[in-house]
């Protein structure tokens, strides 16, 4: 699921040109596999994406995994960093529901962010793809954390009565990944940060912002 900065894919900071160029060929793989999804894009095709020659794409990154393995791993610092930066939003449920909301209204305008994560997330579901690791710490690190925030909501009496609180964090990453692909085939008739919010809205006896 999506957790997901203003701009698609990372940004070069004040960085050594080494690091810069690092940081701009992880952008270009960002929308490379966005688009074409891990295993149809070539290392030739992702160095002409990139603006570098072969080499030089091999000497930041030598595998095709090391590159996708930075994409996923920058992709999620920026969530934390901009939606999640603080411990306390995970132990507050209200905090947490919260973000979530707007982390989905920012992929929702970011839609390469969303193409990327079902692009591989699917492609992950192969034994043998080099990501399958990657996406299963991430939905059972984003399950975990999603519980503790409904246990929080529950410990302060903020479900409604009808919820039943025990796997509802698997259930509401399922329906998010769920919205996504229903956004991607028909952005215009689907507005995820909405349908979230009346999801949670259903669940939570406070109004979330």
């Amino acid at each position: 699921m999506a957790r997901e900065t203003a701009r698609q894919g990372t940004a070069p900071r004040n960085y050594p040109k080494g690091e810069r160029r690092r940081a701009q060929i992880i952008e270009a793989a960002f929308t490379a596999f966005g688009q074409v999804g891990y295993r149809n894009a070539s290392m030739v095709q992702l160095a002409a994406a990139c603006g570098v020659s072969r080499a030089g794409l091999l000497h930041h990154f030598p595998t095709k995994e090391s590159l996708l393995e930075a994409v996923l791993e920058e992709r999620e610092r920026q969530d934390d960093a901009h939606f999640f930066q603080s411990g306390a939003v995970n132990s507050d449920g209200v905090a947490y529901f919260a973000s979530m909301i707007r982390l989905v209204a920012h992929n929702q305008a970011n839609p390469l962010i969303v193409s990327l994560f079902a692009v591989l997330s699917s492609e992950a579901t192969a034994a043998d793809h080099p990501a399958r690791p990657y996406f299963t710490a991430r939905y059972e690190r984003t399950r975990r954390q999603m519980q503790r925030a409904v246990d929080d909501l529950v410990r302060r009496d903020l479900l409604r009565p009808h919820v039943d609180a025990s796997g509802l964090a698997a259930n509401l990453i399922a329906f998010i990944d769920g919205l996504q692909i229903q956004w991607l085939l028909s952005p215009d008739a689907i507005d995820m940060p909405d349908h979230l919010r009346r999801m949670l809205r259903g669940l939570v006896s406070v109004e979330l912002p």
